[in-house]
């Protein structure tokens, strides 16, 4: 069982190395050679970059060193010059041994809760990974000066745990209160919520833009602190988070859209496309 772990936040962040340790741990727990870690993480702050790759048809290649953590110098990690879904296509692809069975991203200083998960970062690791047959786990901890990074890593094993079981292309969203272990309620499964990372752009009425300027914006709760969450439901991600609870979300991949409203749409695209060639 080879384990990737990457991050968005940049290869020396504090949340990718206490991720790093707990899962270090837990890979000395099974037999010898039984469990393999290996990180896969940008030299610098990637965060918003969602499941960008970059202009890769610009380059030919992806610069590398190798990084090593403070009582954990037997594991093997590298920092790219590379978005975290880059990091984890070449990690998974045979540019850094062989392929993972899993890719774990975080510990992302910010919860990623609500709309957030399609801008971040952290979950777009998981997302490029499934593309390729993989099963992921995003982590995210609310933001504050020096958050208990090592809580949400104790959590995330134990979901790891049950994710190394599970089928391909399971993907998990993890989403940890700043709370101490005492303080921590418990962990449940959130739902996505409607809330945004930006609430509204512009001043109120119309807008009235001059050549060149500021448009203001104005955040709503899937901040990484985490805002005003008095409109979502108990059972929304964010409300979770703020009632003192670590939530556990399952996403699922960019696949085909089957439903037949769309279907539908599709089909009737064709027809007027199909008549206009023909005209």
């Amino acid at each position: 069982m080879r384990i990737l772990v990457t991050n968005d936040d940049g290869i020396a962040a504090p949340g990718l190395a206490a991720l790093v340790a707990s899962i270090h741990r837990w890979c000395g727990r099974a037999a010898p050679g039984a469990r393999e870690l290996v990180v896969v993480a940008p030299e610098t702050n990637h965060s918003g970059s969602g499941a960008s790759v970059g202009e890769v048809y610009r380059r030919s290649s992806v610069a590398y060193r190798r990084h090593r953590y403070a009582g954990h110098e037997d594991v093997d990690a590298f920092a790219l010059d590379a978005s975290p879904a880059l990091c984890v296509l070449v990690g998974s692809l045979g540019g850094i041994g062989a392929r993972p069975d899993v890719v774990v991203a975080g510990i992302n200083a910010g919860v990623n809760v609500g709309r957030s998960v399609l801008h971040s970062g952290t979950v777009g690791a998981i997302l490029a990974g499934s593309q390729l047959g993989l099963s992921g786990l995003a982590v995210s901890i609310q933001w504050v000066e020096d958050a208990p990074y090592e809580v949400a890593a104790d959590v995330a094993v134990e979901v790891l745990d049950q994710l190394v079981g599970a089928p391909p292309r399971t993907l998990l969203n993890l989403n940890v209160p700043a709370l101490s272990r005492g303080a921590l309620r418990g962990v449940r499964r959130g739902r996505i919520s409607t809330a945004g990372i930006v609430k509204s752009a512009g001043d109120d009425g119309p807008a009235r833009l001059a050549e060149e300027g500021e448009i203001t914006l104005r955040l709503g709760s899937a901040v990484p602190s985490l805002g005003d969450v008095s409109d979502e439901e108990p059972e929304d991600d964010g409300a979770l988070v703020a009632a003192g609870f670590a939530s556990l979300t399952p996403l699922r991949s960019v696949h085909e859209d089957t439903d037949t409203g769309a279907d539908d749409t599709v089909r009737a695209a064709l027809d007027a496309v199909s008549e206009h060639l023909r005209a």
